[in-house]
């Protein structure tokens, strides 16, 4: 079953266009450890086939007649679904706020239909997408196992000894800058977190989401609207202050450097992809580290892979603190599992713990 361990993955594939089924279902013929169950024409078949198959995984294109992908995404979860919802989007004006809007409710991530390619292209892209994002079902699902299970030992909390001079600078609140980085999983995980932070928050909050350009506007636009800090699509040159949420464009490294009047600003720039990320969450914290390490809250949530870990080290070499999400509520235990597995994690948190958490240790404006 090559990468896939246990029982094989039961996959439901949903696509108004007979190109694209055509194209899924020959890709999905070459995963691993993958059954297709079901072939659905809209949106409405989806619901209809998902509730008699109960797939493990239901593909489903965003824009699709009768009922779209988001609409189906919704239907499913009214229905009590607890398949994994991959979306299916175009790279367009159209299709990135329905996407967005159905990672913020739960889908578990999406793949990209790229334009200008020949079809031989498509069909690698595709496919190395999807294997990707199955492989992190698998993954998830094996976590969710463990948890199920009597543990062999007590997981405790990890935190710094209560006397140590990190616990002592975390309770003096000494933080100036937080900086957050997460992957699968990560839009909804952010719709928890940043409306949880105070109106009053005296930090900025650098955030790197691993998406494509074209996604993370509409991301920013829409957690704006829910949170009470100011949420933008970080730019070129825009100066950094606090109580407002920069994110990291997608399909662009960022980094923090000076700026030239005093104070701090935004740099964006291409660059190679770093583990295969573009943004990088190790680009944005190894800018930090030479100018506010020690002042540098990193927050390390749900997400594939193991983007994080060399700009914790970097964090940490300088006297920074770092927080990872417990596995418990992670899409995907990658990047947290990364990090505190190479003991770089201070403190160990649920999801719904770590905006107080911000918001305690966090006590000062930022200065240049």
């Amino acid at each position: 079953m090559s990468p896939m361990t246990g029982r094989r993955i039961a996959v439901l594939v949903a696509d108004d266009s007979a190109l694209y089924r055509q194209m899924l279902l020959n890709v999905l013929s070459h995963v691993p450890g993958v059954d297709v169950v079901g072939v659905a024409h809209d949106g409405l078949d989806a619901v209809a086939q998902a509730e008699s198959l109960r797939p493990d995984v239901v593909t489903l294109d965003v824009s699709m007649p009768r009922l779209d992908g988001l609409g189906a995404l919704r239907e499913l979860r009214r229905r009590g679904s607890r398949a994994k919802v991959i979306m299916v989007s175009s790279l367009t004006s159209e299709g990135s706020p329905a996407t967005v809007e159905a990672l913020m409710e739960g889908a578990f991530d999406f793949v990209t239909k790229p334009a200008g390619l020949e079809t031989h292209q498509v069909r690698a892209h595709i496919h190395a997408a999807l294997l990707e994002k199955i492989a992190a079902i698998v993954d998830a699902r094996t976590v969710a196992a463990a948890a199920a299970m009597p543990p062999a030992m007590e997981h405790a909390t990890r935190d710094a000894a209560a006397g140590s001079p990190r616990a002592v600078a975390a309770r003096e609140g000494r933080f100036d800058v937080v900086a957050i980085g997460t992957s699968t999983g990560g839009p909804q995980a952010l719709t928890s977190l940043l409306p949880a932070l105070p109106a009053d928050l005296p930090s900025p909050v650098i955030v790197v989401q691993h998406m494509p350009a074209g996604f993370t506007a509409q991301l920013a636009t829409r957690l704006d609207e829910l949170s009470r800090l100011r949420v933008v699509e970080a730019a070129d040159g825009m100066p950094v202050a606090p109580g407002t949420v920069y994110i990291a464009p997608g399909g662009a490294h960022m980094r923090i450097d000076r700026a030239p009047g005093g104070g701090f600003r935004c740099v964006v720039h291409d660059g190679p992809h770093r583990l295969g990320c573009r943004p990088s969450f190790d680009t944005l914290l190894e800018s930090l580290a030479p100018i506010l390490g020690a002042k540098t809250l990193a927050v390390v949530l749900t997400g594939i892979g193991r983007d994080g870990v060399e700009g914790c080290t970097a964090i940490r070499r300088e006297g920074g603190y770092v927080v990872a999400q417990a596995a418990e509520g992670c899409a995907v235990y990658g990047m947290p599992k990364a990090v505190a597995e190479e003991g770089l994690a201070d403190s160990v948190l649920p999801l719904d713990d770590i905006a107080a958490a911000i918001a305690r240790v966090v006590g000062r404006r930022l200065r240049p």
